[in-house]
């Protein structure tokens, strides 16, 4: 399974829904408040082509160091940038860097979702390095990172998907592997 982290973004998005649908490969996006506001028509298209959408914050903030009310009020902004574009609130919920709270309940009844292989795709932007580093620890049932926003990011999923998908591999959405696999 392979989620998007920070977008969306103006210069990726577009171009990885295109791959993704080339592929057959449905994603969960897990997108920023703020950007979804600033690029509706990209969340609509995520939307339209069948993948999930899950919050990502609304500011790509640590919601593990801000005040309970603060990082609620990132979720709650976030959950209604996406409501107002999709008419659905996100079930998903993805704390930037992977920090959030212990009992952080913001009565939203959302499943917090992390990854199982992140090749730091964001810090190295490079296609070969991030191709490699999944390749050799992803394993089946594992969720692999990745960020909406850079060239090699997006380069690097779509090798990764062709490989995968070679050894047998399915992509799912994050909805199906928590809810229907076994």
């Amino acid at each position: 399974m392979t989620s998007a982290d920070d977008g969306p973004s103006p210069e990726c998005t577009k171009d990885l829904l295109e791959g993704l649908k080339e592929r057959n490969v449905k994603a969960t996006f897990f997108v920023i408040g703020e950007k979804a506001e600033a690029y509706p028509d990209l969340i609509k298209k995520i939307q339209d082509d069948g993948h999930i959408i899950g919050n990502h914050s609304y500011t790509h903030v640590n919601l593990g160091i801000l005040s309970k009310k603060d990082a609620c009020e990132q979720i709650r902004k976030t959950n209604d940038a996406i409501y107002q574009i999709t008419g659905e609130y996100p079930q998903f919920l993805r704390s930037p860097f992977g920090s959030t709270q212990k009992n952080l309940d913001c009565q939203m009844n959302m499943i917090e979702v992390l990854w199982d292989v992140d090749p730091r795709d964001w810090e190295v932007q490079n296609k070969e390095k991030v191709v490699n580093k999944v390749m050799t620890d992803v394993k089946d049932g594992d969720i692999i990172l990745l960020h909406d926003g850079y060239d090699s990011s997006m380069l690097a999923a779509f090798e990764i998907i062709d490989r995968l998908q070679a050894q047998g591999y399915e992509f799912v959405t994050v909805d199906k592997l928590i809810f229907e696999l076994p």
